[in-house]
């Protein structure tokens, strides 16, 4: 039990989670799995497999996308949304940068847990018009 009460603590830490109460924390915390990735493991492979959505505790992550690095991300930033959600595969490698932790929740369980948890959702679609606004700045 103290295990999921300091992940909970660490979740109310997380942008992503900060308009969650404590009850809603700690369903959260039991709803995901803790992964753990060594330096340099590809955790989504571009094209090929991914495997749900991903919310870094630990250490960092670079997106690859054709071989570029298009992005690092590191702690209480997400990955794999896209995919899980779309059901289609990762459009870009992420590769772990140095040893990370990290909270992991299958695909099929991502549409019910956004449903569940609107502000998560909320605050999921704010950073993806971010990305986006950054995306098409670079481009333009």
């Amino acid at each position: 039990m103290a295990q999921v009460m300091e992940l909970t603590d660490e979740l109310a830490s997380l942008g992503l989670f900060a308009d969650l109460e404590r009850p809603q924390l700690e369903a959260v915390a039991h709803a995901f799995e803790e992964v753990w990735f060594g330096d340099g493991e590809r955790i989504l492979r571009e094209g090929l497999t991914g495997s749900g959505f991903y919310v870094i505790l630990e250490g960092e992550v670079a997106v690859r996308s054709g071989g570029h690095d298009t992005a690092v991300l590191g702690r209480g930033d997400f990955f794999g949304e896209v995919s899980a959600l779309l059901g289609e595969p990762p459009s870009a490698d992420v590769v772990a940068l140095r040893r990370m932790r990290c909270l992991h929740l299958a695909a099929s369980a991502l549409h019910d847990f956004l449903l569940s948890h609107p502000a998560v959702t909320y605050r999921m679609l704010l950073d993806q018009t971010r990305r986006l606004r950054t995306t098409t700045r670079a481009r333009g």
